[in-house]
């Protein structure tokens, strides 16, 4: 009898040591995703902060070569009156 108490003794203290070590096992398991999503939510803040920038970079890029082509439209299109004048002059010489 004392035998079985014994191994009952030896069993339960098996069986409370598994369901301590899950319960630890759990919360350490929280706690690293916890973090793991923490670090994840970090990561997309950053990349979102350099798309952005990235995104305004481009827009001022873009602005400055808009600026650029309208500077030379208007230079192409004052020097096309400018040469057609001046065309029109020379057939009148030549006439």
């Amino acid at each position: 009898m004392a035998e079985i108490l014994s191994d009952l003794g030896l069993l339960a203290i098996i069986f409370l040591g598994i369901g301590l070590a899950t319960v630890l096992l759990f919360v350490a398991g929280r706690s690293l995703r916890r973090r793991w999503l923490g670090n994840r939510e970090q990561r997309s803040d950053a990349e979102a902060l350099l798309t952005a920038e990235k995104a305004a970079q481009y827009a001022a890029q873009n602005e400055r070569l808009e600026q650029r082509v309208r500077e030379l439209e208007r230079i192409v299109a004052g020097q096309g009156h400018e040469l057609a004048g001046q065309a029109n002059l020379r057939d009148r010489q030549l006439n």
